[in-house]
């Protein structure tokens, strides 16, 4: 299936090469180009394409503002493309797939356009499913039932973050969702700890939760969530309680609110 993919810039010679470098990549279709942001806008509402790569600093409107004015209509993937590197911080904050610097090279390109594939197809599989609930529900309420129950959990997972961008003293660090190994609350800050690092995520645990898989990350205290499977060991504690122990040799406290988490790992 084709990435539909519009080029905004107002420079004439950053859009052609950018075309150029996008030649090697067979599945691109570029269905338009704008040089401003009023006629970005007007551009995506018209062709709806996958994938924008955006220009920051134009005339009028700026990139970001471009973004802005998707507020109304399912916006498409974002990659922003620009000859300053002082705007990756808001570019990230605006959930923009990547940003890359002019002149865009061509091997920083293709690990972007992996990224905009992934995204795609996490995407479109969730679509699919719900399309089929839909017609499951109205055809075979009994199939849908089913569907929800089991057959979905593959596709329900990629809508949960395999990367979070984390905003820590000025720099953004991308972190591999894989890697953290727990979470503790402190107020409306997260510390995530991925065994050999700390950052600090400004973000409420309710809010976190619902970017994490709940079948492998659980939280196992009122401040804690741990990642199940970086769990070596359940040391049994006292009054119902126990600890976990991670791979990095932290001990967790499970409380007894949280029991039936450790219940998966007890046969």
């Amino acid at each position: 299936m084709s990435i539909r993919t519009i080029l905004v810039d107002d420079e004439p010679l950053a859009t052609q090469g950018l075309m150029l470098r996008l030649e090697a990549h067979d599945d691109v279709e570029i269905v338009a180009t704008a040089a401003n942001g009023r006629e970005a806008i007007r551009a995506i509402k018209t062709n709806k394409p996958d994938l924008v790569f955006l220009d920051i600093q134009m005339p009028g409107f700026d990139g970001f503002s471009v973004i802005q004015g998707m507020m109304e209509v399912e916006p498409p993937l974002f990659v922003f493309v620009t000859a300053y590197g002082d705007h990756a911080l808001r570019a990230f904050e605006a959930q923009a797939v990547d940003y890359l610097m002019k002149p865009v090279d061509e091997d920083r390109l293709a690990a972007t356009m992996d990224r905009v594939r992934q995204r795609l197809n996490e995407k479109r599989g969730a679509e699919e499913v719900g399309r089929l609930k839909e017609a499951l529900a109205e055809h075979a309420p009994e199939a849908a039932g089913e569907l929800v129950d089991g057959g979905g959990e593959a596709h329900a997972a990629n809508r949960f973050e395999k990367m979070i961008n984390i905003k820590d003293q000025g720099q953004i660090f991308r972190v591999d969702v894989d890697t953290i190994e727990r979470i503790d609350a402190a107020g409306d800050y997260m510390c995530i700890q991925t065994g050999d690092n700390t950052l600090i995520l400004r973000e409420t645990m309710k809010d976190l939760e619902k970017r994490l898989d709940p079948r492998r990350f659980q939280r196992v205290h009122r401040s804690t969530i741990v990642n199940l499977d970086l769990v070596k060991q359940v040391k049994p504690h006292t009054n119902g309680e126990c600890f976990l122990v991670l791979d990095s040799g932290a001990q967790v406290k499970v409380s007894r609110s949280y029991r039936d988490v450790v219940a998966r790992f007890v046969h």
